[in-house]
């Protein structure tokens, strides 16, 4: 929502203080140059990233637009499946939830939190955890060290869609230049021509160098530090994560472990002590 609020203030702002200064809005209409700038950028971000990361950022679209799915929710799931995971070895043994982590689509366990099963990569995270400490002998410092290894890759894998929307950011007013240069060459060749048709062309030049500049830094600029913000939000997932599950291997009972995850979390998305303790009794 704040997305669309946004937008809507960037070009309002820009448009109506263009209309009181005794602007034209249709002559900013000049699609062509548009075509040559949109177009010119959009085939640059295809040649400079893996389809991978092409489709990871269009799959980032709704989120950008309607806000990150990762909120206090998806927090206090991660929380309560954790400490069920680890009340659940507690209670029957560590081998009781081998069948849980070997395949977290089919649990029982994981299946009371959908959101988790959804994010394929988060659940597998976890259950790969669990199966390392039922089958190995690993101390929480090597155990501790792998995780930040993944964790890091994670976070690189997650800043990828927003780093290519940057370069693109980067290059549009680039590319607005261009568009503008082929206007000059246009208007040259109508020297000698009727002052007003040149005076349309000049104007139509400057449009292409106004246009790659806002494109640049109202729209795909603020949308490749909104993809950023999303994974930094997501990663947290993963870092409470690791603290609960370090926590548990170094000897605390469940309900401090997860308590370690909660206070690794940002706080203006972290869910209360009272409201972590209130959920994982409900269990």
């Amino acid at each position: 929502m704040l997305f669309l609020i946004g937008l809507v203030i960037v070009f309002g702002s820009v448009l109506y203080g263009y209309v009181m200064s005794h602007g034209n809005l249709l002559a900013l209409w000049q699609p062509f140059e548009i075509l040559i700038i949109c177009g010119s950028a959009f085939g640059a971000f295809l040649l400079s990233n893996p389809w991978h990361v092409v489709m990871q950022c269009f799959k980032l679209t709704p989120q950008v637009i309607m806000g990150s799915k990762v909120n206090k929710a998806m927090y206090m799931d991660v929380l309560g499946l954790i400490y069920d995971i680890l009340n659940k070895a507690r209670r029957e043994g560590i081998m009781a939830i081998e069948a849980d982590v070997e395949s977290p689509a089919s649990s029982a366990v994981f299946s009371r939190y959908p959101a988790i099963q959804a994010n394929e990569e988060l659940a597998h995270f976890i259950a790969d955890y669990f199966r390392i400490i039922a089958a190995g002998n690993l101390t929480s410092f090597e155990l501790e060290s792998l995780m930040d290894q993944e964790i890091d890759a994670r976070l690189h894998e997650l800043e990828l869609p927003g780093n290519a929307v940057g370069k693109v950011a980067d290059a549009l007013p680039g590319f607005g230049i261009v568009a503008a240069v082929l206007g000059i060459v246009i208007t040259m060749g109508a020297i000698g021509g009727e002052v007003s048709e040149i005076g349309a062309h000049v104007a139509a030049a400057l449009v292409g160098t106004f246009s790659g500049v806002f494109l640049a830094y109202g729209i795909v600029g603020p949308v490749s530090a909104v993809m950023r913000h999303l994974a930094e939000e997501e990663i947290k997932l993963y870092e409470a994560s690791k603290s609960c599950i370090i926590a548990s291997l170094n000897g605390l009972p469940p309900q401090l472990a997860v308590e370690f995850g909660r206070k690794s979390l940002f706080t203006h998305g972290r869910p209360s002590f009272t409201e972590v303790e209130s959920k994982v009794r409900g269990r």
